[in-house]
């Protein structure tokens, strides 16, 4: 009997993305080895098998204004995505994440007959909450990461399956941190602090100055220390770099492109918001989660009351309760970054009751996310599995 051979098109447009797509990638090559996968892929999902007709860099934009400047460039790359993917139909389509590119996609391929699955559920439970009626005209299948969303889609009448985190399943909690110092070539027994000011270029632009400063900060204030950031590019690491020569503090060790190491060698991490904090949670590092946008977008965003979240990281909005110091906008600033951190540092006790809950959560989003994930993507497709 011949196999199947599905063309799938997927395409996402950051680093976190480009994770989920890879791993979602090899389980469904598993359950279909003759598949063609094609469509905006980042180095994982090209590692994975996937035909790059654009590289997922090209989608990594993040704020309402800095999206606008791009907005030419990425209405034109949507149009010439569209093209082919009209000419050459693929079996199903998988936008994953990158929802103001992918749900407009998603809406034009539906009507050209295309089946579609979003994956990654937009944060429709937390801001912006009137997307769900795009989101019912874009995807035949929502995939939702987190175990409270698929009832927050059955309300709205979409179709939405709780597939769990590829990362719960890929990262264990990481009691010795003195291994990853090895591995980066730190002082093995030195306190340590870890920085990871995000994978956008605007996150680390705005990002990096306060890290920096509360590093310098925590150094001057407490012997013995070392710092260590991980970095998501060449081109961000040099940002980073000229930042610290022109602020004249440059005791930070950057890693490009190994960044669970880096979380791994922390005695507490300070972290940009995002999938970031889910990965310091499973490695089971205590965090300080921080993030500024464009104060023209958070102006904005205030504004239009767009954010009904009370907690912004996910293992404090997986908890309910506020387990990690979360310091927004103007509260981003180096003393306040460098007091949190110092907090952790010297409360064993907190550290021990952080480190049992983020047990708890690990386990709860353990479930084998991948294979779940390509069962609800083959479920649209008309081949048989």
């Amino acid at each position: 009997m011949n196999q199947p051979q599905p063309t799938i098109a997927l395409v996402a447009g950051e680093a976190s993305g480009d994770q989920l797509g890879a791993a979602l990638v090899e389980a469904l090559r598993a359950r279909f080895p003759q598949a063609r996968f094609v469509g905006i892929a980042g180095e994982k999902m090209q590692a994975a098998g996937v035909e790059p007709w654009f590289d997922a860099s090209e989608l990594a934009v993040m704020g309402l204004f800095e999206v606008l400047s791009h907005l030419p460039r990425l209405l034109k790359l949507r149009r010439e995505l569209l093209r082919r993917l009209r000419e050459n139909p693929p079996d199903v389509f998988v936008g994953i994440d990158a929802p103001d590119f992918n749900l407009g996609l998603e809406i034009k391929l539906r009507r050209a007959g295309i089946r579609t699955a979003h994956y990654v559920s937009p944060t429709v439970w937390a801001w912006r909450e009137r997307r769900v009626r795009k989101i019912a005209r874009a995807a035949d299948r929502v995939l939702c990461l987190f175990p409270f969303e698929p009832a927050f889609y059955e309300r709205h009448g979409v179709v939405a399956d709780y597939v769990g985190h590829p990362l719960a399943d890929q990262i264990t909690a990481d009691r010795e941190p003195r291994a990853a110092r090895n591995r980066l070539g730190l002082d093995p027994v030195a306190t340590t602090i870890a920085l990871l000011p995000g994978s956008r270029h605007s996150e680390t632009a705005r990002l990096a100055e306060p890290m920096i400063e509360a590093a310098r900060q925590l150094g001057s204030r407490r012997g013995g220390l070392q710092f260590v950031a991980a970095m998501a590019s060449e081109s961000i690491e040099a940002g980073f770099r000229e930042e610290m020569q022109r602020l004249g503090f440059e005791r930070i060790r950057l890693v490009q492109g190994d960044p669970r190491t880096v979380i791994a060698a922390g005695d507490v991490v300070l972290c940009a918001s995002g999938t970031a904090t889910l990965e310091v949670m499973l490695v089971n590092r205590p965090m300080v989660m921080t993030y500024k946008v464009s104060p023209a977008t958070f102006r904005l965003g205030r504004a239009l009351r767009l954010v009904k979240l009370r907690w912004f990281s996910l293992p404090n909005i997986l908890a309910g309760e506020g387990l990690v110091p979360e310091l927004i906008q103007d509260e981003a600033t180096a003393e306040n970054l460098a007091r949190a951190a110092e907090r952790w540092l010297d409360d064993e006790g907190a550290r021990s009751e952080l480190a049992k809950r983020f047990n708890e959560l690990h386990a709860e989003l353990r479930c084998d996310a991948a294979a779940r994930a390509a069962d609800s993507v083959a479920n649209l497709l008309d081949v048989p599995r």
